[in-house]
């Protein structure tokens, strides 16, 4: 799990941020016709309906830069020691706002290009309004990162197959869904998903889905990595 929007940042981490500033601001964005760049700890912008966020928020972090084309195109270069805990989650958020039940569709599709090196996952993360559940979709995963919880088995659902595991950070709860093998392109059907955790499960319920995010949850990734979004789309109705 991670601190994903700029309205959880606590005190704490702002005070960590001092001292990170000076290393994450020397670095600069690949190369490229991006529109917007940022080497910034939480570097942010407004793009085509979607909001995009450098989100260093893990202590120990190195440097890091993102940049984007488009608010569907974009990528992250990350140069994070390679120690334990999470750094980083560079993300794309589109704000959905609607009920479970009220929404008919909530559907995206991913398109990424990932290094073969360093410890990170791909992932969607799902958030109600009110910040008490939490869910992670797992497309792919490298090196030793792993879920929160323990497991509660395996499930097909929204067009993947899923080991799915239940816990919670002492914030929230989280329900990972981790893909039980590696993806860097495919059409995830969020919907179903949601009903299976409320209705079938019953762990939560008519919740308000706040955002969905998708980015990188960067634990390491010594000497710099490339992480690109080619395309990542998001619809709802």
């Amino acid at each position: 799990m991670a601190s994903r929007t700029l309205s959880r940042v606590t005190k704490a981490l702002l005070a960590s941020a001092l001292a990170l500033g000076a290393t994450v601001g020397l670095t600069s964005a690949p190369a490229s016709a991006a529109v917007w760049n940022s080497c910034d700890q939480w570097g942010n912008t407004n793009l085509n309906g979607y909001t995009l966020y450098n989100n260093i928020w893990g202590s120990g972090a190195g440097s890091q830069c993102i940049w984007a084309n488009s608010g569907t195109n974009w990528g992250v270069w990350a140069d994070h020691p390679g120690t334990g805990g999470i750094k980083s989650y560079p993300n794309q958020t589109k704000a959905i706002n609607k009920s479970i039940t009220s929404l008919t569709s909530l559907t995206s599709g991913y398109n990424v290009s990932v290094p073969s090196s360093g410890a990170y996952n791909t992932s969607y993360d799902i958030w109600d309004t009110d910040h008490d559940y939490e869910i992670m979709l797992w497309v792919n995963k490298t090196g030793a990162v792993g879920p929160l919880g323990s497991s509660q088995g395996t499930v097909a659902l929204g067009g993947h197959s899923w080991n799915v595991f239940k816990g919670t950070n002492g914030a929230n709860e989280v329900f990972s869904f981790i893909r039980t093998s590696n993806s860097s392109s495919g059409t995830v059907n969020i919907l179903p998903i949601l009903k299976w955790i409320k209705d079938t499960k019953k762990w939560m319920g008519n919740e308000t889905i706040g955002d969905v995010q998708f980015g990188y949850e960067v634990t390491s990734s010594s000497g710099g990595l490339n992480f690109t979004t080619n395309n990542l789309t998001v619809s709802s109705s």
